[in-house]
């Protein structure tokens, strides 16, 4: 499909710098299948569930990922994105230009690393020094790797330490938030388990190239980068058992939903999945493994919205953005949430 077909107008000044207070007050807008939109906030989200659904989410945890440092005068900016091994990781690199293969960089309180292996999209390995986790020569060096949308408009600070970390992150290796769960609260959550919502997690390890833009003029022509993710045997066996009994399995997240259907066979059933996935969902595509998505609004001609309008209908779906503009929305990772029911 003509990626110009996922396009949309969008005003700048509804792009979210900060997130909600208190997360659950974002607003919400609720997408059936058919009919009428409605407006309501996400602490309202136990109103639209039946005692039985089950919401999925991604425990991943958002390290510090991005990093300044130099190559002799020369300033380099690396922004981790997939980890190798324990001391290796992939790095879109700033003034890639002035790297080469074997170079060493100092990103400053005692954090080097060995620029390895130049990619064909020109992103580098970096191989960290050392014998200190990377995780904690991150917390040392690096900074929270806010989207570049929020980025360019303000500096990162402390606050966003907190911020762009779910209230569900357990396990470091994101380096962008599975943004969708930073609305929930205990609150929030107290009152599913009332409501008799049952919740699951998973784990898939966000990359950078969830934000890099489609560059191709075709959905044909474009490649995923891949991200590691993880669903044990058992919340496969406890989701296979809920939609075997007629209960709905809804995603918190367009990156949970990616990884269930990575795990989901040609029947539907979910299997234990522990790997890289490069999963690609455009309209067309046959959801095989949940029944709803909860999601924030996505950037225009992304793959994220290609991946809405597969589940919804592009129809529907820019009619639901026009309605969220009109409405002043606010967008993207720290905005505000939909949810999708077809």
């Amino acid at each position: 499909m003509r990626v110009e077909l996922f396009d949309f107008d969008l005003p700048q000044d509804l792009i979210a710098l900060r997130p909600a207070v208190p997360r659950d007050s974002a607003r919400m807008l609720v997408v059936p299948g058919e009919g009428a939109f409605a407006d309501r906030v996400v602490r309202d989200l136990p109103d639209f569930l039946e005692p039985g659904d089950v919401l999925v989410f991604n425990d991943t945890r958002v390290i510090p990922a991005q990093l300044e440092g130099r190559r002799g005068k020369a300033r380099i900016g690396a922004t981790l994105h997939k980890r190798m091994d324990l001391r290796r990781w992939q790095a879109f690199v700033r003034n890639a230009k002035r790297l080469r293969e074997g170079d060493r960089v100092e990103f400053g309180a005692g954090v080097t690393a060995i620029a390895e292996t130049r990619h064909d999209d020109g992103s580098f390995t970096l191989a960290f020094e050392g014998e200190e986790p990377v995780e904690v020569l991150l917390e040392r060096a690096g900074r929270m790797p806010l989207p570049p949308y929020i980025a360019q408009r303000r500096e990162t600070d402390e606050r966003d330490r907190t911020d762009y970390q779910t209230m569900f992150a357990a396990r470091d290796g994101a380096v962008a938030a599975p943004t969708a769960a930073l609305h929930f609260t205990p609150d929030l959550l107290a009152r599913l388990e009332q409501r008799g919502i049952a919740t699951e997690t998973l784990t898939l390890h966000v990359g950078a190239g969830t934000f890099l833009p489609v560059k191709a003029e075709d959905t044909d022509e474009h490649r995923m980068h891949a991200e590691w993710g993880r669903i044990d045997a058992a919340t496969a066996d406890r989701l296979n058992a809920a939609r075997q009994s007629g209960r709905r399995v809804i995603a918190v997240g367009t990156t949970s939903l990616r990884l269930l259907e990575s795990a989901a066979g040609d029947d539907g059933t979910i299997r234990a999945f522990e790997g890289d996935t490069a999963i690609f969902i455009t309209p067309g595509y046959t959801f095989r493994a949940i029944d709803g998505l909860m999601t924030n609004f996505h950037l225009p001609k992304s793959t994220l919205f290609m991946l809405v309008s597969a589940l919804m209908g592009r129809e529907r779906m820019q009619a639901a953005y026009a309605h969220a503009v009109a409405e002043k929305y606010r967008f993207y990772s720290y905005g505000d949430s939909s949810l999708l029911l077809p």
